[in-house]
């Protein structure tokens, strides 16, 4: 089985974003059976981190194409990396044999599972109310207790590991003891790289989801059942379909025609 990791982001523009992707990239094979392959790319080209909306969306042309590309090349799955899952819907419209899962919907899947009612500890309040939205999407949006933001941006969580741990320690104790939580999910995939879950279900007695870990087991699990996503739900767009073009670039409409 082979599963890619693909980041919305440009992460290996750098010599520091390059040695991320190999530590993220370990991080992803310890996790995984010892007969699946796991890999990681990036976009050439997107926003560096994602903290709004907005640069959700920007993230999503350039995604859906690489998505694209790792089909082509044979992956049986893919995982979305970011936790708002930017573009999945789009993604599976446009992929047919490559399972592709979103961190977002599977956490809440397996929170959902895990409890009765679990909250989702995210990194500012600009993704809070998305992260509404997401669940609610997922179908367990009854289920939510809680989406909190220990307010520290995405690219500074690791600078501080110390009290990043504290903060989100801090804030999974008001969501059980406020919230009426009894399972959380670290909200944010950079969150879930700092490999602090185990950590906090110890000190507050809850499960914790790691966003990663659990993205990997549902790919696992789906391209192992054989499964793909229904044409159905994810119908192919029609220009595609038609053979009237072949992808995301040739949808888009020129200013000089």
């Amino acid at each position: 089985m082979k599963i890619v990791y693909v980041l919305p982001g440009p992460m290996g523009r750098t010599e520091a974003g390059r040695k991320e992707m190999d530590r993220r990239l370990s991080i992803l094979r310890s996790y995984a059976c010892p007969d699946t392959e796991v890999d990681i790319v990036d976009v050439d080209e997107g926003p560096a981190s994602i903290e709004s909306l907005y640069e959700e969306y920007l993230s999503i042309p350039n995604t859906v194409d690489l998505m694209l590309e790792m089909e082509n090349k044979g992956y049986d799955a893919a995982i979305l990396g970011c936790y708002g899952d930017p573009g999945l819907d789009a993604i599976r419209e446009v992929t047919e044999k490559m399972v592709v899962v979103g961190p977002g919907e599977a956490g809440a899947m397996a929170a959902a599972l895990s409890g009765y009612r679990f909250s989702i500890i995210t990194v500012t309040n600009s993704i809070v109310n998305p992260l509404y939205h997401l669940v609610e999407k997922a179908g367990v949006g009854k289920k939510l207790a809680s989406v909190r933001a220990i307010e520290t941006p995405v690219l500074e969580l690791a600078s501080n590991k110390a009290q990043t741990v504290q903060k989100l320690i801090e804030e999974g104790r008001k969501a059980i003891e406020e919230d009426r939580a009894d399972t959380l999910i670290l909200g944010c995939m950079t969150m879930g790289f700092l490999n602090v879950a185990e950590e906090m279900a110890e000190e507050l007695g809850v499960p914790v989801i790691n966003p990663g870990k659990i993205s990997l087991k549902f790919a696992e699990a789906l391209a192992g059942a054989g499964l793909v996503h229904s044409k159905l739900a994810y119908m192919t767009p029609p220009k595609i379909a038609s053979g009237e073009v072949s992808g995301s670039k040739e949808l888009l409409v020129q200013k000089n025609r």
